[in-house]
């Protein structure tokens, strides 16, 4: 009788613990590999290094910049991105709100929030956006993006 109760009462234990895990949200190790690999994509964004910056886009991406019209493909992203930090003033990073891995594990997404300057008109003009990337494993099992698009708030 007293192993049985005491089972149980571990047994009552383990499942409020686990209650209470899944009530905080306890985050998908995917997701969170993905959320960190969008932060190290930033970091790479305030060096200024196209190069770097591209690398993390799929050699079939499609990026969706403010204000023009759609890059197709990792070295069109490249020129863009080279293009944008030939800005002196030019300053960009970003912050991920949001994240989540398919049940297969081979897509998910990033959202967030992002802070960009640059010149217009002569003058440096911070603006702050937000932006959503779609992911896909590549044949390595890397994560890519495939699609980037982001605006601004204004």
């Amino acid at each position: 009788m007293m192993k049985t109760t005491l089972r149980l009462v571990s047994l009552i234990g383990l499942l409020v613990l686990t209650a209470a895990r899944l009530a905080a949200g306890s985050p998908d190790p995917r997701a969170a590999a993905l959320a960190a690999l969008d932060d190290q994509w930033s970091v790479a964004a305030g060096k200024k290094d196209a190069k770097a910056v591209a690398s993390y886009y799929a050699l079939d991406c499609v990026a969706y910049p403010p204000g023009s019209p759609m890059l197709h493909g990792r070295a069109e992203a490249e020129k863009m991105w080279g293009d944008a930090f030939a800005d002196p003033a030019y300053k960009l990073s970003w912050k991920t709100t949001a994240v989540g891995v398919s049940a297969s594990g081979e897509t998910g997404y990033s959202a967030g929030t992002f802070e960009e300057t640059s010149t217009v008109a002569g003058k440096a003009v911070t603006q702050v956006g937000k932006y959503l990337e779609v992911w896909r494993k590549d044949s390595s099992g890397q994560w890519k993006c495939i699609h980037d698009i982001w605006n601004y708030d204004k």
